[in-house]
């Protein structure tokens, strides 16, 4: 307990979710909110810096404009005015040695337009020939979850998943198709699957069902989607939270009245109580902190593996291309065997950094899938040379850049493979048994900053829901025994929206 306050929640973690988790709960009369980061800096994976002058994002570029949590998040926070939209939705896929366009009318690489599919030459005529079998093939028996590779390389053909869907799921999770699961990484289209004797009737079933005109796919803000986390400390901290970094939680604790959290080195530390925790780590680290309450879901969380990456960053003088690139960028299958998995011409995707340096080009080159950690061991400047490589073998760029940033994301993928859906359960129902505890982040729903804002919205709800049971039956008891009513709790835990009554 603080005090001065009626109930104390800690949120461990400040990556996006935390940080919206705690946005959530912040400036409720009577609650005091406390948010640890145990590194120097918030925000995890959203990260912005200047290259050649230019605010570039060095993690996550973007999020989906067509789920609601992002932008609610965004407008909530008054910065509407600075959402921008690509200038462009076009990109290429590099099969058989060569820029193809991605053919339209995919969902996930899951084709709805064959015609489409052979123009975009992205398959050989003979894996070209094996997708529209799907259309008479008897149904695939699917009981529990299979692998993307297992069951869209039976309807569709192996050429098609290794040249379209992997790249695309790559460019998400930086994983391998053969033990990714379907129904996590392609929920999209593992639902309707079921009731289609075709995949392809399924994706078309999908494109029929989405909104007509229901504008851009993608958002960020014009300062980079690395200023998010700042915006959302500083929101938490108007409300009358805390936000502190270097704030390493150590050990996790239940006690009679809630939890006590021990924070910092062995040799100094820290102790903090909370009525409520929400851990917003990822999962390793949560399973740590979880091992002596919830070991149940400790176990589980410790099976999630996650994939390392880079990013690599390079500022041009637009003078180094022929022509400058149309697209957005381009994805890379792994049957390519080459070191770079992904390219997005960054100032082409989004117009308003082209206007920030007028002639400079900036592209990003993403290396690295799960598995190939040791092409990450190298030294920046070769994956710079790699990179480099890369967008002169492509698309001709014959000058130096004029500014490089090389950026590293050890274990910042969570793999979703077969089975994820039914681990996050268990891990969901052996935290739902222990009072005061909520969960949130990347390893559970959904990789993208709208999944993590939906977990942390949840996280938060259970916090507010176990703090007015709490409360409710604190004020029964004292009913009984006669004290004076008007708790003022009752009113601190309101849910977002709920009558007064």
């Amino acid at each position: 307990m603080v005090e001065g306050v009626d109930a104390h929640v800690v949120v461990i973690g400040a990556g996006i979710a935390g940080l919206a988790a705690a946005h959530r709960l912040a400036g409720t009369p009577g609650l005091a909110v406390t948010v640890l980061e145990g590194a120097p800096q918030i925000g995890g994976k959203l990260q912005v810096s200047e290259i050649a002058g230019v605010p570039v994002d060095e993690g996550a570029e973007s999020m989906l404009a067509r789920r609601p949590e992002g932008l609610d998040l965004v407008e909530g926070l008054g910065l509407g005015g600075t959402l921008v939209h690509p200038g462009t939705t076009t990109a290429a896929i590099l099969s058989h040695g060569a820029l193809r366009p991605m053919p339209s009318g995919q969902v996930m690489g899951v084709p709805t337009d064959l015609k489409a599919l052979a123009k975009s030459q992205v398959l050989s005529p003979a894996g070209l020939a094996r997708v529209p079998l799907d259309l008479v093939t008897r149904p695939t028996p699917r009981g529990g979850d299979v692998s993307v590779a297992d069951y869209v390389g039976a309807r569709l053909g192996r050429e098609l998943v290794d040249r379209l869907v992997e790249p695309l799921l790559g460019g998400v999770y930086a994983g391998r198709v053969e033990e990714l699961s379907f129904e996590a990484t392609l929920p999209q289209i593992a639902g309707p699957a079921r009731t289609h004797r075709s995949l392809i009737a399924a994706a078309r079933a999908v494109k029929a069902a989405a909104p007509q005109n229901a504008g851009p796919v993608f958002a960020t803000l014009a300062g980079g989607l690395g200023t998010l986390p700042g915006h959302l400390a500083a929101a938490v901290e108007a409300a009358g939270g805390t936000v502190r970094t270097g704030a390493m939680v150590r050990d996790l604790r239940r006690t009679p009245d809630g939890w006590t959290l021990t924070i910092g080195p062995t040799r100094e530390p820290e102790f903090m109580t909370a009525d409520a925790v929400i851990v917003a780590v990822p999962a390793a680290p949560a399973s740590l902190l979880l091992a002596d309450e919830v070991p149940a879901a400790s176990r589980e969380l410790a099976r999630i593996d996650y994939a390392s990456m880079a990013i690599v960053t390079l500022a041009y003088s637009g003078t180094a291309f022929p022509a400058l690139p149309r697209g957005s960028g381009y994805l890379t299958p792994a049957v390519e065997g080459r070191q770079v998995k992904a390219v997005t011409f960054s100032t082409v995707k989004w117009p308003h950094l082209a206007e920030v340096r007028p002639g400079t080009v900036v592209v990003r080159a993403s290396i690295g899938r799960y598995g190939d950690e040791h092409l990450l061991q190298r030294s920046d400047d070769e994956l710079k040379a790699a990179a480099m490589a890369e967008l002169a073998d492509t698309c001709g760029a014959g000058e130096l850049p004029i500014d490089s940033r090389v950026t590293r994301w050890g274990g910042g993928l969570p793999q979703y493979v077969v089975g994820h859906a039914d681990r996050v359960a268990r891990i969901r129902a052996a935290t739902s048994q222990v009072p005061g505890l909520a969960i949130a982040g990347a390893a559970y729903d959904g990789l993208g900053i709208p999944a993590c804002i939906g977990t942390a919205r949840a996280a938060a709800a259970r916090i507010l829901n176990h703090l007015r049971s709490e409360e409710e039956s604190s004020h029964g008891q004292a009913q009984s025994t006669g004290p004076e009513q008007g708790d003022p709790l009752h009113d601190v835990v309101r849910l977002p929206g709920e009558d007064s009554g």
